[in-house]
């Protein structure tokens, strides 16, 4: 549904509330309420990956990526066993419905590779591993995961708005502002100072734990109680690390080791305390671009990054700052300061976000990756600080040891 007729959504908000019955300033709409002021960002929207993370595979058969015809001593449960299916970019997991809860089949698809993998919560992993019974029947996802897979998501009674990241998860309950549009009865992030703003990322895209656990007797997952223009410190911490030591969650020197680290990432970084947030690079309505940046990669960073700009870099061309030929892939900003280092599953990778440039030397004093030899994988640490070390106008301190 791409959009929805003015008397629709009208029809649609006043079956909310019963007539006569006053409505709660923070009551939740769902996204079809957003449609009719906002269709074109709906219908973007509509199409992303957020708005589809979700999905019941009967109500959405195409969304089902491997074939469950197919025998695989891995695949012990039937599509028919499936409440719903997770995921479509780097892997696919699938949920059973048991009572009024979720709970994650023993075997996920690696969309890449395209072979099943299994899927289990190894002791030692995950913080909140010891607080549950080393089986996915007794592991809900609904304290594990729900809470950023869905709207308003009911901590009680395990009821919520709406499945998928919906408008309201960014932008906070938007009943009444459906009901009589007001810059001040919804949350517009860009209208936050920029640490509130990108806490309405962070909030799912980081590792953590509530600030206050247990939760109804359950260790929570997520940030319980957090909305949109609250502040999230108060809600949520993030893991904790210690530089000099490997982690589940964190390389030596703090940069994130696994998938779900960008916020981790980013707070460390020289631009998150410049001010810069996450939708200056993405806008989460959907774009045509990978991530859904606003620009292809090989553009969105010299937007503020141009040649010989105060924030550098600075030389007269990005060749001269890479080293490397211009449309080569080292060429490009992320190649060197966001390297596919943390894994997502098996040996596929993501970005890391501290947009730090990785040295060799972090490779051999800590036994992690660095920026060139992501790329370089023939050649060794040493090879990579002896190249960089002769690079005209580079600080042989800085980038060579």
């Amino acid at each position: 549904m791409a959009s929805l007729s003015k008397l629709t959504a009208i029809a649609y908000l006043a079956a909310l509330v019963p007539p006569g019955i006053a409505q709660p300033v923070d009551a939740y709409a769902g996204s079809a309420a957003c449609a009719t002021c906002h269709p074109a960002l709906y219908a973007r929207w509509n199409k992303t990956r957020m708005a589809n993370v979700v999905l019941s595979p009967a109500e959405h058969p195409e969304a089902v990526l491997p074939d469950f015809s197919k025998p695989d001593p891995l695949l012990t449960f039937s599509l028919k066993d499936v409440a719903f299916i997770y995921g479509s970019k780097w892997k696919q997991r699938y949920f059973q419905k048991v009572g009024d809860d979720y709970y994650p089949m023993p075997a996920q698809w690696d969309v890449n590779n395209k072979v099943w993998r299994p899927y289990f919560v190894r002791p030692g992993a995950d913080w909140w591993v010891p607080h549950y019974p080393a089986d996915n029947r007794q592991r809900p996802t609904g304290p594990l995961c729900d809470g950023c897979h869905s709207v308003n998501y009911d901590v009680k009674t395990k009821a919520v708005t709406e499945w998928n990241v919906g408008c309201e998860r960014c932008h906070g309950p938007g009943a009444a502002h459906a009901r009589k549009p007001s810059r001040d009865n919804i949350v517009n992030p860009a209208a936050l100072d920029s640490f509130s703003a990108n806490d309405v990322c962070i909030q799912c895209h980081s590792q953590g734990q509530p600030t206050k656990n247990p939760i109804e007797g359950k260790y929570f997952d997520w940030a319980v109680g957090y909305r949109p223009g609250l502040r999230l410190g108060d809600f949520w911490k993030l893991e904790e690390h210690k530089l000099g030591e490997t982690t589940f969650t964190h390389f030596p020197d703090g940069t994130g080791h696994k998938n779900r680290m960008q916020g981790n990432d980013f707070v460390q970084s020289v631009m998150y305390t410049r001010g810069v947030t996450c939708f200056n690079c993405h806008d989460v309505h959907g774009t045509g671009n990978n991530a859904d940046l606003l620009k292809p990669a090989s553009v969105v960073c010299l937007q503020c990054h141009g040649p010989n700009s105060p924030s550098g870099p600075h030389n007269a061309t990005l060749a001269q700052h890479t080293q490397h030929k211009p449309g080569s892939a080292g060429n490009e900003c992320v190649a060197c300061h966001m390297p596919k280092i943390e894994q997502t599953i098996a040996d596929v990778n993501v970005r890391s976000h501290t947009f730090a440039f990785l040295v060799p030397a972090h490779t051999t004093q800590f036994g992690m990756p660095n920026s060139c030899n992501v790329c370089h994988k023939d050649k060794t640490p040493q090879w990579a600080a002896e190249e960089l070390a002769r690079w005209p106008g580079k600080s042989p301190w800085r980038v060579g040891q």
